[in-house]
């Protein structure tokens, strides 16, 4: 586990995109934080990563949004919404999860019961007192 401190979402983006650079096929990444906090910019710099041109937004009321045009397919789940995990069975997951590409999670811990036995947990937490645009990013292998 270690952590990672950003001061402006142009650096949280240029971590997502270091990520996303070093992406395997398969792999399976949970990101966690309260609304805010730059889950959507850190993704969008994964994407970048991946070479992803197309515009990347949190699919809140789709669930999952499926990206093709990288070097590798981008599954970005957003499960905040969802009531019951037999909603995610209807949806397919295991085929992202257990797929070609790089599956990310926002909200991961609401699901934890159907994660993959390995993946990446990503948290980012806000500190005031460090200033408006500081996180602290945690990345930890489970």
């Amino acid at each position: 586990m270690h952590f990672i401190e950003t001061f402006s979402p142009e650096e949280t983006f240029q971590l997502g995109r270091t990520l996303g650079e070093q992406a395997q096929p398969g792999e399976v990444y949970t990101l966690i934080g309260d609304l805010g906090t730059g889950k959507t910019v850190l993704t969008q710099g994964i994407a970048k990563g991946l070479l992803i041109e197309e515009p990347i937004c949190s699919p809140t009321f789709t669930i999952v949004q499926a990206y093709g045009q990288g070097r590798m397919p981008f599954y970005h789940f957003d499960v905040y919404r969802i009531g019951e995990i037999e909603e995610m069975d209807e949806i397919g997951y295991e085929d992202y999860f257990y797929g070609q590409g790089l599956t990310m999670i926002e909200w991961g811990n609401l699901i934890q019961e159907i994660l993959p036995e390995h993946y990446r947990e990503i948290q980012i937490v806000k500190d005031f007192e460090k200033g408006f645009d500081y996180r602290r990013i945690t990345i930890k292998e489970i």
